[in-house]
């Protein structure tokens, strides 16, 4: 049997027609066992041969520039720049690109298997940023990190959340309510108490009531969960080592 084509979601929102995006799904690649099959993070344990050519396969489908600007993720706020390239991934978890700045062109990318990936642009299509948000780094601020670094008023960008654990999956205890609720009491109403005197944490929501705070209105997507559809994503929640997608924008 031919192996599956290599498969991505084109998000749906109102963007520029010459800002392009898309979020990977797990299919299409050659890496195997946990990390099957187009796993495009380098350091989960994959092969790096397998790695690159997925790397590779992504760039043709997508008809890429230029090689995606691959960030060292530490769940953290830090902010890099494709004209930052350098020979080794830079440490942030927020690309942002400008171009009317000028310097190098890019495809800013994150990598996720549970956190939520989060394209910014603004509505002139010259300014363009992808965002890693996990608890932690949403906690931490950097969707406001993001918005600081695309320099426009939040009401002149529009927002795009992918796929992430859904609420229904992802189970935290009350630090991680604390994290939140510290600076924004009205954050509670994301999570709800389960049986286990635990709480069910709605990250999509989250990230849109910080959006809200920061002037972004105008936001898209946030309804796929990776943990519930094994065929489609990588979970680290549900599998532990297994491999990651890419969500990338870039200007065409």
């Amino acid at each position: 049997m031919p192996a599956p084509d290599l498969q991505w979601i084109e998000p749906d929102w109102p963007a520029p027609t010459h800002v392009r995006s898309a979020s990977t799904l797990r299919l299409g690649g050659v890496s195997g066992g946990r990390h099957a099959s187009l796993n495009l993070g380098a350091h989960v344990g994959d092969h790096p041969a397998a790695v690159l050519e997925n790397r590779r396969r992504l760039r043709r489908a997508l008809k890429l520039p230029t090689e995606p600007f691959w960030l060292n993720q530490v769940h953290g706020v830090a902010v890099a720049q494709p004209a930052w390239r350098t020979g080794r991934p830079p440490t942030a978890d927020v690309c942002v690109y400008n171009a009317a700045a000028g310097g190098q062109a890019g495809v800013c990318a994150v990598l996720t298997a549970d956190c939520l990936p989060v394209l910014f642009c603004d509505r002139a299509g010259t300014r363009i940023a992808a965002a890693h948000a996990g608890w932690r780094g949403l906690a931490a601020g950097v969707l406001a990190r993001a918005v600081e670094a695309l320099g426009v008023p939040g009401d002149q960008l529009l927002a795009w959340i992918g796929p992430a654990i859904g609420p229904a999956a992802f189970e935290v205890g009350d630090d991680v309510v604390q994290a939140f609720t510290a600076a924004h009491p009205d954050a509670k109403s994301a999570f709800v108490p389960n049986p286990k005197g635990r709480w069910q944490a709605d990250l999509p929501a989250l990230a849109r009531q910080e959006l809200s705070r920061l002037g972004v209105s105008d936001v898209h997507g946030g309804s796929r969960c990776t943990v519930s559809e094994p065929d489609s994503f990588f979970s680290y929640r549900r599998d532990g080592q297994t491999g990651r997608m890419a969500t990338l924008i870039w200007l065409d």
